[in-house]
């Protein structure tokens, strides 16, 4: 008997699906409960020496019940976490193909820079004077990144993506009120395509946003935002390469009708993976740009502690950014970390993060940098695109494309119309994916494609890596054109949880574990 990849099933395995387990577990795949299921409250891992005897000043605050946390032995407590990260997915486990997110390799070589003495263990309440190091690296590290997009300054100090989102419209408003605007250019243009925390960022820091509308071909045309344009727009905040992985092909056409009108070109560097080496952000005439270390120079992305989004901004927006700053003085660095220490000219229009940043991901990025070179960063950027398009190659026979008059670039871009008829659903389709072994694309974004499905490979996947995902899409993409319905509609069959109410849960979380009843309790 062969399995869908042609290989010989164990013996019994159809039947093993079948039979139940005294423990729940499957063989490796251990079901694991919350750890207040199998912690005792009257326990502990720890042995502690009872106090000498002492007056508690608490008085009416102190606590009059136990404190309710589980008591786990140590090899207890290491079971529970091992197991649990046995039911997670992540790049070390396989193929990661979110798109939009950019989940790349994080090399091992970064994080052992970042743990070395001096970085791992530095201090931001230090005097200056005892972490030239680490200026050092704050230095290098904004060069290359100056370097990279073409632009004449950075800050350092944003936290992630939407915190740098943040940053750079807030120094655009400050540029703006310097020139007596503030009270009437107050609209920010955003695309249809965009992502959700464009239009946040600019209404949480008091802008107005009037949307674009995306051309057929996924793209902004020149011709509609001067249509929208007016003594009223402050900027236009649009993501290059876009959210449908096409490369805008008016971006200087639009930032030059923006600058003419006296507004500002914010441009979501979410994809510069894309294009590092290929394009800099500040030749295509962009004003301010966030860069997310964690998708384009390896930094991990969701954990390893605080993230890190630097802006760069060109030279109409370069007085206004935010302190902590480095400024150059007598050839020496000076860390500027108050806005009335700022030198003469600068204007900066605050401070983001109560400190400079996250020195660990600065390591990181700055490592990823100098172990690739220029010509490595460009051909990881190329690599990106180039894994984009042979995914898109390999598919686009059985899955349709919304813009195929367009080469994909990091991402590729399928929509649900190949699946009309079928009764199976995005949804469906990404929920069958668990099944074999893969965590599924991100699906139903961008909003501008019905029942969309965004792969990101990024230049981290081998070819026999992609190939193994073209086939599974291929049989997959051709079971639910089989009329296999059955295959999809109810998966995951083979995951630790089978399908949620989604919808339920996002209207009705549990947020709090509840100490089950007593049998005799709940029957009563």
């Amino acid at each position: 008997m062969l399995n869908r990849q042609g290989r010989p099933t164990q013996a019994g395995e159809a039947a093993s699906e079948q039979h139940a387990t005294f423990t729940g577990n499957k063989a490796l795949q251990q079901i694991e409960p919350l750890i207040f299921e199998i912690g005792h409250h009257e326990t502990t891992g720890v042995d502690i020496d009872a106090p000498a005897p002492f007056k508690s000043r608490l008085g009416k605050h102190a606590r009059k019940d136990g404190i309710g946390l589980p008591g786990l032995s140590e090899p207890e407590a290491m079971r529970h976490y091992v197991r649990l990260s046995q039911k997670n997915y992540g790049i070390d486990t396989g193929l990661f193909p979110l798109g939009s997110c950019t989940m790349k390799h994080n090399a091992r070589l970064n994080e052992k820079m970042a743990r070395l003495p001096g970085f791992s263990d530095v201090h931001p309440l230090q005097p200056v004077s005892t972490v030239p190091g680490a200026l050092d690296v704050m230095l290098q590290l904004s060069h290359y990144l100056m370097t990279l997009t073409g632009m004449p300054a950075v800050a350092l100090s944003p936290k992630a993506g939407a915190h740098g989102e943040a940053c750079g419209m807030m120094a655009i408003k400050a540029a703006i009120a310097a020139k007596g605007e503030g009270a009437t250019r107050n609209v920010v243009l955003v695309p249809e395509s965009a992502h959700g925390t464009n239009p946040a960022t600019a209404a949480l820091i008091g802008f107005s946003v009037k949307s674009v509308p995306a051309r057929p071909d996924g793209t902004v045309a020149v011709e509609d935002v001067k249509a929208l344009l007016g003594p009223e727009i402050a900027a236009i905040m649009l993501t290059n390469p876009n959210t449908c992985g096409i490369f805008e092909p008016q971006i200087v056409e639009i930032a030059a009708a923006m600058h003419e009108a006296g507004a500002y070109f914010y441009c979501d560097g979410a994809n510069f993976n894309a294009i590092v080496g290929k394009a800099k952000p500040g030749d295509l005439g962009v004003d301010a740009m966030h860069i997310n270390l964690h998708k384009t120079f390896s930094t991990p992305h969701g954990g390893g502690g605080p993230g890190a989004g630097p802006v760069v901004l060109s030279q109409r927006l370069a007085p206004y950014a935010p302190v902590p700053f480095i400024h150059i003085e007598n050839g020496k660095p000076r860390l500027i970390e108050n806005k009335d220490d700022a030198p003469a000219g600068n204007q900066p229009f605050g401070r983001m993060t109560a400190f400079h940043g996250q020195m660990g991901m600065y390591v990181r990025a700055l490592a990823y940098m100098l172990s690739h070179g220029s010509d490595g960063m460009k051909q990881a950027s190329e690599d990106a695109v180039l894994n984009a398009n042979y995914i898109r190659a390999g598919l686009s026979d059985l899955m349709s494309l919304p813009f195929p008059d367009h080469p994909s670039m990091h991402e590729a871009l399928f929509d649900d119309e190949w699946l009309k008829g079928t009764g199976v659903s995005t949804l469906d389709f990404a929920k069958a994916m668990i099944d074999e072994g893969y965590h599924p694309m991100t699906v139903y974004f961008p909003l501008v494609v019905h029942g969309a499905m965004l792969i990101e490979p990024t230049e981290s996947e081998s070819k026999a890596s992609l190939d193994l995902f073209i086939a599974t899409l291929r049989d997959l993409a051709m079971a639910a054109q089989g009329n296999d319905k059955a295959r999809f509609t109810a998966a995951p069959h083979h995951a630790p949880i089978r399908r949620l109410d989604e919808t339920r849960a996002a209207r009705q979380p549990v947020l709090k574990w509840v100490k089950p009843q007593p049998i005799a309790e709940a029957a009563e």
